[in-house]
């Protein structure tokens, strides 16, 4: 630790953002970066703690406690103080293959177990992070790294969202044969469509890192869904090992009279089908569901629903509304939810930010469910039917909720769109391989060795755990290659 009093004389400070009415004029990054000295200065407010909580990775209450993949934070910390940069971006990767995505998207479960916010406000871990792997951009350190040797063995991993590519890179490092596929017609899964331009850049950022792992030698094969294009059978019969990184893409419904009304859709299908129109003609072609002078429902209160409602405002629609089953937050960690637990404090996000901006309130409201949709003459939705709820404990001791008489309440909408979180993986992969489920439709695999019942058969990431953090997902495609490392070669050398 080169500032034994950092914490003590620096206040946590993050480079501004731009304005939201601003930013919602276009779907760029909107994140400004700051100066190096004002970096080293947030880096020098870690104490290298002699038990940090914040590389754990620990599960406390059913949430993450610290970095699930264990990055050597007070060591990069410490180095972005000293203004060592370069060594600082290979502690940083020693850990995470791609930090550019986490430093952007992660919820920073690392900062929830800081020691100093303890008292104080974290350290800003995940700005940092950012911050190490952008300037190495910038500066040319980052170069294709090719393996040193080839072990003549092959594997195919299905899907290229984070666990797939982060499987893909060790296991390329280890020098096997890689081979990706993805039914998309671009790289990166959830990472390239699942999550907007202006959260995470897709050319500049997401393509990046893609053409980098092309040019150390691993293989891309796009618009080919496994079990339609090319069988599963064949699949094990032309790799010495498959893992199988599909995701969790089977969204919730909302199972209420009016479901079946044009105008209500799956928040993913709204947001994929925005970042292809994006990328394919900056929206000229129409391919996208435009949310343009329309009254916006969204139902679900997550990163998907907030995603959805920064996306709205940029068609330019009519209204934006938030629907949250349950309660809102607390603005302070509460006596029950102790550090190091991941701080259950209300947040607002970058897309309440700009509705707050542009409507004069928060989108959102909380302890409410919809009764039903009702339609138009033309069978498109016009209304939705709402009772606010409260949470209450039935004879089991559950927390159950129920209605409050009095509270109905119709809204005028002309589109809804779910955002409840997902179920499961899709069915026809794990079908065709034989793969077994768990008790929630998941494949069936170890934790300690990601094998499958069937032979040479692996899984990770969504498709294993469920809805999961990105940082989750790198986790397990790390450590899933490191186990289809030891099944090929008896040994293996990847973290």
């Amino acid at each position: 630790m080169g500032k034994p009093t950092g914490f003590m004389e620096y206040e946590r400070q993050l480079p501004e953002d731009r304005s939201p009415l601003e930013r919602m004029k276009d779907w760029e990054e909107f994140h400004f970066v700051f100066d190096e000295k004002k970096q080293q200065t947030q880096g020098a407010r870690c104490m290298d703690c002699g038990i940090p909580f914040c590389h754990s990775g620990l599960l406390l209450a059913g949430m993450a406690s610290g970095c699930p993949i264990s990055n050597l934070i007070p060591e990069w910390n410490d180095l972005v103080f000293r203004g060592q940069w370069q060594e600082a971006i290979e502690r940083l990767h020693l850990t995470n293959n791609f930090p550019e995505f986490t430093g952007r998207v992660c919820p920073a479960p690392c900062e929830g177990a800081c020691t100093v916010g303890l008292n104080d406000d974290p350290v800003t871990i995940k700005n940092n992070e950012c911050r190490i792997i952008d300037k190495a951009y910038e500066e040319g350190w980052i170069k294709p790294k090719l393996p040193k040797v080839k072990t003549g063995k092959t594997v195919a991993i299905v899907g290229s969202g984070p666990a797939g590519l982060a499987c893909a890179d060790q296991l390329n490092k280890a020098g096997h044969a890689v081979t990706v596929y993805e039914r998309a017609d671009r790289v990166g899964g959830l990472l390239m469509y699942g999550i907007p331009n202006m959260k995470l850049d897709k050319v500049k950022v997401v393509e990046r890192r893609v053409d980098l792992m092309k040019q150390e030698g691993v293989t891309f094969v796009t618009n080919c869904e496994v079990g339609k294009d090319i069988s599963a059978d064949k699949l094990k019969a032309d790799f010495d090992a498959v893992v199988l990184c599909g995701g969790s893409t089977k969204s919730r419904d909302l199972t209420v009279e009016g479901r079946e009304l044009g105008g209500v859709h799956f928040a993913m299908a709204f947001l994929t089908a925005n970042t292809k129109s994006l990328l394919d003609s900056n929206l000229a072609d129409g391919n996208f569901i435009n949310a343009k002078d329309k009254h916006v429902i969204i139902i679900g209160g997550g990163d998907t629903g907030t995603d959805c409602v920064a996306t709205a405002i940029r068609h330019g629609c009519a209204s934006v509304n938030q629907f949250e089953i349950m309660p809102q937050p607390p603005t302070e960690r509460q006596e029950n939810n102790p550090w190091p637990e991941w701080p259950k404090v209300l947040k607002v996000d970058y897309g309440q930010e700009e509705a707050i901006a542009l409507y004069g309130a928060d989108p959102r409201t909380y302890c409410i469910t919809t009764k039903k949709l009702v339609g138009d003459e033309n069978g498109n939705v016009k209304e939705v039917h709402t009772v606010n709820i409260a949470w209450q404990k039935d004879d089991s001791g559950r927390f159950v909720p129920v209605e409050i008489e009095g509270t109905q309440k119709v809204w005028q909408a002309d589109i809804v769109l779910l955002a409840m979180g997902f179920l499961g993986p899709d069915d026809s992969v794990l079908e065709q391989m034989g793969v077994e489920r768990d008790a929630r439709s998941n494949a069936k695999a170890a934790y300690d060795n990601y094998q499958t019942n069937v032979d040479n058969v692996f899984a990770a990431g969504d498709m294993r755990r469920g809805q999961s953090l990105v940082v989750w997902a790198i986790h397990e495609g790390r450590k899933a290659a490191r186990a289809v490392d030891i099944l090929l070669m008896g040994e293996s050398s990847l973290a």
